[in-house]
């Protein structure tokens, strides 16, 4: 049953400077996501390690291009076992606004230090990368849970795809001054670590100047015992939230396990354009960067303009059409993609639904967790966002390898786009939403 757009109650109490501190966060560490984990870091490393013939590692030699897809690999593995105990500490500590930002603060000094990685430091960056992206994901659970706590059902949606908008620019806008540094840089490598370093720095200072000024610390709405330490606490929290999932929440659960498919397939996407486009448009690396740079921007409207929609036709209905466009995006790379203008047209449409998955995605699990143990259910999710995503690339990989194409490979994603709308199809929200403790009559269903 479809409920009428829900109009915010004149009651509905929210704070919208507070709201814009939050959003301010995403504008901070989204330096990190654009220039050090997606354009700049992986390359440079890997002409380090080049150079130097490799790196070593207890007595092994690590490939120059593995370095870097292992260090992510280190991250990603360390942040399933330790997110969902960060938010198991965000629930129960009465210092939610001070744990956040230690975490954000600590990982931009991570990422500001990249600024002295050389030749004869790589290790270096490879544990400052790893360290680094653990502590903003780690901030990232205390950060997400804070959305049901300063927005109104009403406008959780819009607010969640605004936060998204605000990183897409402002990571953008970072990345923008990357490349004209680097062009006008006779020195690259030090433009390079001038901008590798400054993400850090770009990171803190509007985490500083924005999120610690404006956003509230809030006391739990539950304690820990005093003979309990935080790591055998956190570790029963993290063991009693599954089993309530499992048992008391069928309905988050399931939505769960579709978003674990859906984001598989998305991230894969994400993950394998340009390697497509570049063997099978022969798309040159300025090409690629370029429309990396044109994805951060395009994506702010598709947020925002997701999120607005979600108020009026209901979130799971938005999330639904929206992967629908994912599904045809990968038809359209498999049979139709044969010039670099269809390129640009396709990361534009990309771009488009992009920004809205997330943030529609984020929006409606707010909607189906109790409101007493955001930072629990927020580690689980973030487990949904890594845990699973080598199954896709695996999935490429794989039939690439035995096709030699990746055009076979890229239309072999369709199936978790198809499996995710089909599990998301059978999701209650109505019901996830009540039995979580939360008005359905609030949100338009």
């Amino acid at each position: 049953m479809t409920s009428a757009p829900v109009s915010v109650e004149p009651e509905a109490t929210y704070d919208k400077s507070e709201i814009f501190g939050w959003k301010m966060y995403d504008w901070g560490w989204s330096a990190h996501t654009t220039t050090v984990l997606t354009a700049l870091l992986g390359p440079y490393l890997f002409e380090l390690a080049d150079d130097s013939g490799g790196v070593g590692l207890l007595g092994l030699t690590i490939d120059p291009a593995s370095f870097f897809p292992f260090a992510v690999a280190l991250s990603a593995v360390a942040q399933v076992i330790l997110l969902p105990l960060i938010g198991t500490v965000a629930d129960y500590t009465p210092h939610k606004k001070r744990l956040l930002v230690t975490l954000a603060y600590a990982a931009s000094l991570l990422t500001a230090a990249l600024f002295f990685v050389t030749g004869d430091t790589i290790l270096l960056g490879g544990a400052l990368f790893v360290l680094g992206a653990i502590g903003f994901a780690a901030a990232g659970v205390v950060y997400n849970s804070y959305l049901p706590e300063i927005a109104p059902p009403q406008l959780r949606d819009r607010v969640s795809s605004d936060g998204y908008a605000f990183g897409y620019v402002g990571g953008g806008i970072y990345l923008a001054l990357n490349f004209a540094l680097i062009a006008l840089m006779d020195d690259t490598e030090l433009a390079v670590r001038i901008s590798l370093g400054g993400a850090g720095v770009w990171a803190a200072g509007f985490i500083a100047a924005f999120t610690h000024r404006r956003l509230r610390s809030r006391s739990p709405a539950r304690t820990k015992p005093a003979e309990h330490g935080w790591i055998a606490f956190s570790l029963r929290g993290v063991a009693s939230t599954g089993r309530e999932l499992w048992t008391r929440y069928p309905v988050t659960f399931r939505y769960l396990i579709a978003y674990i498919i859906f984001n598989d397939g998305i991230q894969t996407v994400i993950a394998v354009s340009t390697s497509f486009a570049a063997d099978e448009l022969d798309a040159e690396a300025e090409t690629l960067l370029l429309l990396v740079l044109m994805i951060q921007f395009v994506a702010t409207p598709g947020a925002m303009g997701f999120g607005r929609w979600a108020e009026r036709i209901g979130a799971k209905r938005a999330l639904i059409i929206n992967l629908v466009v994912w599904a045809g995006l990968v038809v359209y790379a498999y049979g139709f993609l044969n010039s670099i203008t269809q390129l640009w047209i396709m990361g534009a449409v990309l771009a488009l639904v992009l920004g809205g998955s997330q943030a529609i995605a984020r929006s409606l699990f707010s909607q189906m967790i109790p409101s007493d143990a955001e930072g629990e259910y927020f580690g689980f999710y973030e487990i949904a966002s890594r845990g699973t995503t080598w199954i896709g690339p695996l999935l490429f990989g794989i039939v690439n390898q035995i096709t030699g194409s990746q055009r076979q490979a890229i239309i072999s994603l369709i199936m978790f786009f198809v499996a995710g709308i089909a599990v998301l199809a059978t999701v209650d929200v109505r019901r996830g939403v009540s039995d979580a403790g939360q008005n359905p009559d609030l949100v338009t269903i």
